[in-house]
């Protein structure tokens, strides 16, 4: 038997230590080199992390974090679906009402009356469904109950700025307006997400849509597509058109702001939507691109107030609904769920007032039977304390129930010399200079002559000034008192109309106004904001600078519950001096401009007078320290709603800032202020506003230099005219010669005289092409033979052109007839 003990060397294997890789095999290692890879070894560990790399999890946990959340989400889900039941309807919601209330706490008006008729989806025509699954929900028939991807995809929208987002199926809208409410809380949103799973297990597609198309919020207080197409057009569900079925769909997007009638500023959004859904029925088959073509915006017919909201009542109802809306307070649903108790900023006394001076001063003289331009006469306004930026009074017209717009918050109306103001306000803000780089002050020295061009404006524009007259070099300060288009349009360039447009828009005009386009024609306010926008925008130069939003609304509750409002935290948006200076300007245009009608408030007051183009509106924007005031006179035709020119009403010639709107802003400022004494302006102006202008220089001092802060002095103030001697030619006593023979005063503006003294109150003036009045010393011909006494309106016998010897560009010493100003 042979020996099996190991070779010398050769180290004892232990039986109970696994043999390794290599070791006394095939591959293994002998001899030497086998002790020397053996010596020592110990079994391999595990490197540790360090660094970042320690705060990141393995994959195996990562694995099995993810298993156990789908085991969760999982569970989760059955659990909800199982314990989640179909409630009942929500019939308690929708017989609800919203009260409003005065600031004291007394009931202003209640609405939400519920307006519905169910009707089975059969006599629902075809295309007025298919045009709302365009709108709201395209594969509706194809796709499940609750989409996860959209709810996703809208979350992440509304997360990423892009605007609050919606990703709910037209079956989980309609378990929202039916079965839970249009609260914005997670708690119903689960339940809306496991309620539509179940109700589209359950019940058919076209159940749903039935269900939602008689559960929808059209506007109108229109609950369904029956009540909604009674409201807009006034006929049963059934004979819609596709249009008209496809306007309606447009309203389920913003039900009030799509409402064309009610706010005609949305209308180019509305169309759009509009136009939006019916190329989906394109897209979809459901419609084909002829009948496409064809197809024309059915216009809805005029709204239907409840009677409960006559007088003013409607007005403010509606006023504190859009605000709600606007300032995303509610959406339009959960507004018109009812169940609101909603305290408003309406002061009742204050309104009253209100009321009672527009019917005092102007709806009183109304004559509709006998002057046709009486039925036109439309009136707004709008009062706001300017320390809270609370609206204490509005106006929206004689009564809701038959003037239905709101004349205090549309915006189709051109707000006229009222936006001059902020051009100098601009001014001072930005420390502006005039072209030859004097620093613009009320003292400042400018050109007012009438088409003068103006200097340095990419656009190229020669301004008309009111009466087509001229008044030669006059400062800032008698420009604003008379309203002289030719020096702000000239100022507006001076400043920058970008930066004027900026300094408004801090002011508290909105951005989105419409026509509210940089250019030198803005100074004559060719804008068209409201009524409140421009009492916004007076406030802040009221409280020296100061924005503070405005408000409608004081509070609102439910059940207990307080709605959040807002933040109005005060802003200082432009400097005082520069509010101060501008109003130091307005209070002049109150004692001797052309806004003195005001005086009659027996309180210290600052105000701007305006007429808008073909003089369809007429506006006096006015404040005393606590108390701001716009009143706005419109011209509209009953039954076409065509804006139209007030020529004739109320027996006037014209309808000017200074004369009705004054007046009334006058009667309400002084019973609205009846229990306070009056109180004088805290001013703080400018440098070298507040300074006595000095004598202007002679004609050889050469211009100042742009250091010198001191604006050159005024020449004379022009003043009445006082009677048919013209001193730069004749007047030929009133007769109809339409020629001034003017005299040539050391080569300067050949007869700058224009005979303007017609009887019966007709003007030969300019306008068939060319003005040879002021340039050649006779004026022919305007508008085909004459222009009426609207337009230039001189006695007869009078001389009202630019009035009186041309000497170097200046007026001297003659004032315009009223009727000649603003």
């Amino acid at each position: 038997m042979s020996d099996q003990s190991p070779p010398p060397g050769w180290t004892p294997r232990d039986p109970d230590t696994p043999e390794e890789p290599g070791q006394n095999g095939p591959t293994g290692r002998s001899g030497q080199e086998g002790k020397a890879g053996k010596a020592g070894r110990t079994p391999k560990a595990r490197r540790p992390r360090t660094g970042w790399r320690r705060f990141v999890p393995g994959w195996r946990l990562v694995l099995g974090c993810l298993l156990l959340f789908a085991l969760l989400l999982g569970g989760a889900l059955v659990a909800g679906y199982l314990l989640v039941d179909i409630p009942p309807a929500n019939s308690a919601a929708i017989a609800q009402s919203n009260v409003y209330l005065y600031s004291d706490g007394s009931q202003l008006a209640r609405d939400g009356e519920v307006n519905r008729v169910n009707v089975p989806l059969s006599q629902i025509p075809r295309t007025v469904q298919e045009a709302v699954l365009a709108a709201e929900d395209r594969d509706f028939h194809s796709e499940r109950a609750v989409d996860p991807k959209a709810m996703l995809r809208a979350a992440w929208n509304t997360l990423m700025g892009k605007g609050k987002q919606s990703g709910s199926t037209i079956t989980q809208q309609y378990v929202k307006n039916y079965y839970l409410g249009q609260e914005q809380t997670v708690s119903r949103k689960v339940k809306e997400f496991f309620i539509a799973i179940k109700l589209g297990r359950e019940e058919s597609k076209n159940h749903i849509l039935e269900g939602y198309l008689n559960t929808s919020y059209f506007g109108r207080n229109a609950y369904g597509i029956q009540a909604a197409a009674q409201a807009y057009y006034g006929k049963d569900v059934g004979k819609l058109t596709t249009a008209e079925g496809a306007y309606l769909a447009t309203l389920l997007n913003s039900p009030s702001a799509f409402d064309v009638v009610a706010h005609p500023q949305s209308r180019a959004r509305a169309v759009a939507r509009w136009n939006y859904i019916l190329d989906g029925m394109v897209k979809k088959g459901w419609m084909s691109q002829a009948e496409r073509a064809a197809t024309r915006f059915p216009e809805p017919g005029k709204i239907r107030p409840a009677a409960g909201l006559s007088g003013q009542r409607g007005y403010l109802v509606e006023a504190v609904k859009d605000y709600i809306l606007d300032h995303k307070i509610l959406d339009d649903a959960t507004l018109a769920e009812g169940g609101y108790r909603i305290t408003t900023t309406i002061d009742k006394r204050r309104q009253n007032a209100f009321v009672d001076a527009v019917d005092e001063e102007m709806v009183s003289e109304l004559e509709p039977g006998t002057r046709k331009a009486d039925r036109l006469v439309r009136a707004g306004g709008a009062s706001i304390d300017p320390a809270t930026g609370k609206v204490v009074a509005m106006y929206g017209g004689i009564d809701y129930t038959k003037q239905y717009v709101n004349n205090a918050t549309r915006h189709d109306y051109q707000v006229a010399s009222t936006f001059k103001p902020f051009v100098f306000t601009s001014a001072v803000e930005n420390g502006s200079r005039t072209r030859d780089g004097r620093r613009i002050t009320p003292n400042t020295i400018y050109n007012g002559d009438n088409r003068r061009p103006v200097v340095g404006s990419s656009v190229p524009f020669a301004p008309e000034n009111e009466g087509r007259l001229s008044y030669g070099d006059i400062t800032v300060n008698t420009a604003t008192d008379l309203s002289v288009n030719a020096v702000y349009a000239q100022m507006a360039v001076d400043v920058g109309t970008d930066k004027v447009k900026k300094t408004a828009i801090s002011l508290g005009i909105p951005e989105n106004t419409p026509n509210f386009v940089s250019g030198p024609a803005m100074a004559l306010g060719t804008m068209q904001a409201s009524v409140l926008d421009m009492t916004q925008a007076y406030a802040t130069l009221a409280d020296h600078g100061r924005y503070t939003p405005y408000t409608l609304v004081e509070k609102i509750t439910k059940e207990g519950d307080t709605v959040k409002l807002p933040d109005r935290t005060p802003l200082q948006v432009v400097s005082r001096e520069a509010a101060d200076t501008t109003t130091s300007m307005l209070v002049s245009v109150v004692d001797n401009g052309t806004g003195t009608a005001a005086l009659a408030a027996g309180h210290p007051a600052a105000g701007k007078t305006g007429t808008a183009e073909q003089d369809r509106a007429a506006w006096f924007a006015g404040y005393t320290p606590d108390l701001v005031t716009v009143v706005s006179m419109m011209g509209q035709d009953p039954d076409t709603g065509t804006l139209q020119p007030l020529y004739g009403a109320l027996g006037e010639n014209r309808i000017g800032g200074g004369g009705y709107p004054a007046r009334i802003w006058a009667a309400y400022t002084k019973t609205a202020l009846e229990a306070s004494e009056p109180e004088d302006f805290d001013l703080e102006l400018e440098p070298g506003a507040a300074q006595s202008p000095p004598p202007p220089p002679p004609a050889d001092t050469p211009e100042q230099s742009p250091d010198d802060e001191q604006s050159p002095g005024p020449p004379a103030r022009p003043s009445r005219p006082t009677g048919g001697q013209n001193n730069g030619g004749q007047s030929q006593g009133g007769q109809n010669q339409g020629q001034s023979q003017g005299q040539n005063q050391g080569g300067q503006n050949n007869g700058g005289a224009t005979n303007q003294g017609t009887d019966a109150g007709t003007s030969r003036g300019t306008d068939q092409g060319s003005t040879q009045g002021a340039d050649q010393g006779t004026a022919q011909g305007a508008d085909q033979g004459s222009t009426q006494g609207a337009d230039a309106g001189a006695d007869a016998g009078t001389t009202a052109g630019p009035q009186g010897l041309t000497q170097g560009g200046t007026t001297a010493g003659r004032r315009p007839l009223p009727e000649f100003v603003e």
